[in-house]
């Protein structure tokens, strides 16, 4: 059996240190907001390439704050646009609705699944007032076109930076640390991944920051003195500590993660599967390895390979347009996002699999017919 991705032996792979440092909290008899949190967040922001790091519930949240703050601070209002990606996962397009913001979907480029950059400019009004980029899959979505319309346009720059945690701009700056602010994931199966929910914002602006940080705590900058109508979403401190003993090895297990891309990428060939175009490895890290399955051969293919004790599985078969909770947008049409959802499998990768997992992946697939 080659599992999809073994959460219990990526924790196994530095399972002292984190017993360690699980035991080291439960002991200090401090549980929330204590020295664990500010460790990470100062070790996360300087690992990002950023001022501020502030620690919160999860990766929704992240992006949610990240918008209200810009609300609280008079940047946006209800109402506004934010042009965003159509092929993303949803949580990306909720973080815009929760504030009351607009989000106006703008379709990928077929080759790399990202936001495709000569769309945009065509999508900007006189209400929009940012635009979201997803490094989607680990894949760097950062152009320098995308630079220039946020210049051109005064719109402000907001990543979602979810899945792509050490990945890399050309220039050598990080994601997460390229737009206005970033929103970044800690749940169990990415590539830096805590034992639960976890989420961070990075940014460099100070008031920002300092208003994020308050919206997650009740809207209180000191105890019982609320500023904002706030909610409670807050990084614990076992999961500050599990995270600061991940990161240290971060670099090393993304660079697993790109040995076993290269091994897909030089072996599959299959006439049914197209892979996204290949980025240097700086700019992906692979939190997953997409492939497109054409001829509607998609599921057969996920059920042949679970049946010979592969796991793999699809990212995402509804895309945010046609899902119930939109329904006003269910009329939309965006050809490539649908096309990616019904053709989109991912392959098993990660810190554990091994080269000759890789290779049984690999034949099974040049096998499939």
């Amino acid at each position: 059996m080659i599992p999809f991705l073994s959460l219990k032996e990526v924790t196994k792979l530095h399972g002292e240190e984190i017993e360690e440092a699980v035991t080291r909290v439960v002991k200090s008899g401090w549980y929330l907001q204590g020295e664990e949190n500010a460790m990470f967040e100062e070790n996360y922001a300087r690992f990002i390439g950023t001022d501020y790091a502030i620690g919160c519930g999860n990766g929704l949240d992240a992006l949610i704050w990240i918008f209200r703050a810009y609300i609280e601070l008079g940047v946006m209002k209800p109402g506004d646009e934010v042009i965003v990606p159509a092929n993303t996962y949803i949580a990306t397009i909720l973080a815009l609705t929760d504030n009351g913001l607009v989000p106006v979907l703008c379709e990928p480029k077929p080759d790399t699944l990202e936001i495709d950059d000569e769309l945009i400019e065509g999508l900007v009004t006189s209400r929009t007032r940012a635009i979201v980029i997803v490094h989607l899959y680990g894949r760097n979505a950062y152009t320098d076109r995308i630079g220039q319309l946020c210049n051109k346009y005064n719109l402000k720059l907001v990543e979602d930076n979810a899945q792509a945690h050490g990945c890399r701009h050309f220039d050598g700056r990080m994601t997460g640390s390229i737009g206005d602010a970033a929103g970044h994931s800690f749940y169990p199966g990415k590539n830096l991944g805590a034992l639960g929910d976890g989420g961070a914002v990075t940014t460099n602006d100070s008031n920002l920051a300092t208003t994020i940080r308050a919206l997650a705590n009740y809207g209180s900058q000191r105890k019982y003195f609320c500023m904002y109508q706030g909610r409670n979403s807050r990084l614990d401190e076992i999961q500050a500590a599990v995270l600061s003993v991940k990161l240290k090895y971060l670099t090393e297990d993304n660079s697993h993660r790109q040995l076993i891309a290269d091994y897909y990428y030089k072996h599959i060939h299959n006439p049914l599967i197209d892979l996204p175009v290949r980025l240097p490895d700086a700019q992906n890290v692979y939190h997953l390895f997409p492939i497109l399955v054409n001829g509607g051969r998609r599921d057969s293919l996920h059920e042949y390979l679970d049946d010979n004790g592969i796991g793999t599985v699809i990212h995402y078969p509804i895309p945010p347009h046609k899902q119930a909770c939109y329904r006003g947008l269910n009329c939309k049409s965006f050809p490539v996002t649908e096309h990616i959802s019904s053709c989109e499998l991912s392959l098993p990768i990660g810190p554990c699999l091994s080269l000759d997992d890789a290779a049984e992946v690999v034949s099974r697939i040049n096998a499939f017919s």
